[in-house]
């Protein structure tokens, strides 16, 4: 493998970090990485909010589910849909602005994602560790009212940044023949191939806890399927400004 794939392969979620900060000249390096993230029409839908006060940080970290890296890393920052720089930036260019579009909230998330996974890859990169923090959906507004989010701005996740204090196994990933398609989609194979990836799950759950987890993918996926999950977000991006028409 060349060395881009190998690290994109060995990825893995950091939540234990060293006390050792980020310099913040790199910090500003891998945000300018991120912007060179492909986006739609160049509209750049995103803004990044750096959480540098320790109590805010706290607080968040309890709104995410108790998740206390977020107050331990070296650099918490919260990644937000914005459609508010660029409609604003229409307007004042003298168009007739719709907003809150369903489409503007797909851009603006996947915009949001793209810049995001770059700033992943540009921090493994140079050595650092990170993990998505998508708790902060947990409860949206008290985050958004942390960060005094205006309308058409949303907190999509968090990413924790600080150097490594541990070493995790790489986490399996489904087998490439069960999500590559060709021409057509088919799930003719896909019982067997998960069944083949729940062995390995299993097993790899076993390795990482000496035997104390013993469950499966599909297993795994069970409370994601029985209940509705985070249902306020419908109601939370309506008043965010999204009618989603």
């Amino acid at each position: 493998m060349n060395p881009t794939i190998e690290l994109l392969t060995s990825h893995r979620s950091i939540r234990k970090f060293t006390g050792e900060q980020i310099p913040q000249d790199l910090l500003r390096e891998l945000i300018r990485a991120g912007q060179c993230a492909a986006t739609s029409n160049h509209v750049q839908a995103y803004s990044i909010i750096h959480v540098v006060n320790p109590d805010n940080r706290q607080k968040i970290a309890e709104l995410a589910g108790g998740q206390g890296y977020i107050a331990d890393c070296s650099d918490f920052l919260v990644f937000c849909a914005d459609m508010r720089r660029s409609t604003d930036a229409a307007g004042r260019a003298g168009a007739e602005v719709v907003r809150g579009m369903t489409e503007q909230l797909l851009v603006a998330t996947i915009d949001t994602s793209l810049m995001a996974q770059n700033v992943a890859i540009a921090a493994e990169s140079e050595g650092l560790g990170l993990c998505y923090i998508g708790g902060i959906r947990n409860n949206p507004a008290g985050v958004s009212e942390i960060l005094r989010l205006p309308e058409h701005v949303y907190p999509v996740f968090g990413m924790c940044l600080g150097y490594p204090d541990q070493n995790p196994d790489v986490k399996p990933r489904l087998p490439v023949e069960a999500i590559l398609r060709e021409d057509y989609y088919s799930d003719a194979r896909d019982e067997e191939l998960v069944a083949g990836f729940d062995r390995t799950m299993n097993e790899y759950y076993r390795e990482r806890t000496g035997g104390n987890k013993d469950t499966t993918w599909s297993e795994q996926l069970k409370p994601l399927f029985t209940s509705k999950l985070r249902p306020h977000m419908r109601d939370f991006l309506r008043k965010c400004g999204f009618e989603m028409k």
